[in-house]
């Protein structure tokens, strides 16, 4: 296979703090030779396990870069043993436009994977991830959230996944993260997602999902913060016990089992939501009304919960099209666990 035209302007051999890039170079009307520079900090100290950690894999969503950022400009080498690379930013035309897709190219980068050395920008990117950083990382964490377009109760999400050894190293991690809740994620289509190439090549891989509405809050800021350090921890790139740091934390878990936990608008207008999120439902209950904006005079189409248990995840602008999620209703498995995070 061609090589990568990415180039890193780092070295990710050499011990202590460095920051640079990821250089792909892209011509275009206004740079002839020019480039595109993702962000990249690589932090080491001497041999142990690689933790790699990236944000801005969709573009509007927040919090993952906020707690990277600070995290590249705070971490030190003399915290760690091993080595943590963090990439704020991987999708960074999608990033520097606030949007969920890159402007290069319309590409998804989170479905994208395995990428192509000699594709589109977005396939370039995720075929540098794939084929030069992953096998590079032990333990995987992709910090995510609802975007523009949908807002999350805060959960940190695995999958279930063949191999029951790494089922249990991925829930341990995601405990370790310790947000609110804790969710085993069903994804409708898993093709092309960064999730399943980090989980096909066997490593320890946590996502989340913690807000959402196209921008953050200091909450949802400081859940992916202490899930940062409590990953590192049970990673064990960096010194101390998962859950040493501040007071014990509970955490809900969270299933999706199947589509029915889906609710898909069917029709476009007025969105009123009538169930907020983390509130509790029954099957049947009202979660939402639709409204016809062309003509008065007409009742909303109600859209109701198909199974019981909370609702997770919700729409976010007041306006839905056909095909929209309108809502996530999630199965409660256990409340009250220990988080260790």
């Amino acid at each position: 296979m061609r090589a990568s035209p990415i180039t890193p302007t780092v070295d990710f051999d050499a011990d202590g703090e460095q920051h640079g890039f990821l250089k792909l170079p892209y011509s275009r009307d206004d740079s002839a030779w020019g480039a595109i520079m993702i962000p990249i900090t690589v932090v080491k100290h001497g041999e142990g396990p690689t933790v790699l950690l990236t944000g801005g894999n969709h573009g509007d969503e927040y919090e993952g870069p906020v707690a990277l950022a600070k995290l590249a400009c705070s971490l030190k080498s003399s915290a760690l043993r091993g080595r943590v690379i963090i990439v704020p930013f991987m999708n960074y035309p999608a990033f520097r436009a606030g949007t969920r897709t890159s402007p290069v190219d319309a590409g998804n980068l989170n479905r994208s994977f395995p990428g192509k050395p000699d594709g589109t920008v977005t396939e370039k990117i995720a075929d540098y991830f794939q084929r030069h950083l992953l096998p590079l990382a032990d333990y995987v964490l992709d910090i995510h959230a609802g975007g523009r377009t949908l807002d999350f109760v805060p959960f940190a999400a695995i999958h279930l996944l063949p191999d029951p050894q790494q089922q249990a190293r991925c829930e341990g991690a995601m405990l370790a993260f310790g947000a609110p809740y804790s969710m085993r994620m069903l994804e409708l289509d898993s093709v092309g997602l960064f999730d399943s190439a980090v989980e096909a090549a066997g490593k320890v891989f946590v996502t989340t999902e913690l807000g959402g509405g196209g921008t953050s809050t200091a909450q949802s800021v400081a859940v992916a913060e202490r899930g940062v350090q409590g990953f590192l921890r049970f990673a064990g790139v960096l010194a101390g016990e998962a859950g040493a740091q501040g007071a014990p934390r509970t955490t809900t878990l969270l299933d999706m089992p199947d589509a029915s936990c889906f609710t898909t608008s069917e029709h476009e207008g007025l969105l009123e939501i009538c169930r907020d999120l983390g509130e509790t439902v029954a099957q049947g209950d009202l979660l939402a009304r639709v409204y016809d904006t062309v003509r008065l005079g007409s009742a909303g189409v109600e859209y109701r919960a198909k199974r019981d248990g909370i609702v997770a995840a919700r729409h976010f602008p007041g306006l839905v099209k056909a095909g929209d999620t309108i809502a996530v209703v999630a199965d409660v498995v256990e409340r009250g666990i220990a988080a260790a995070g």
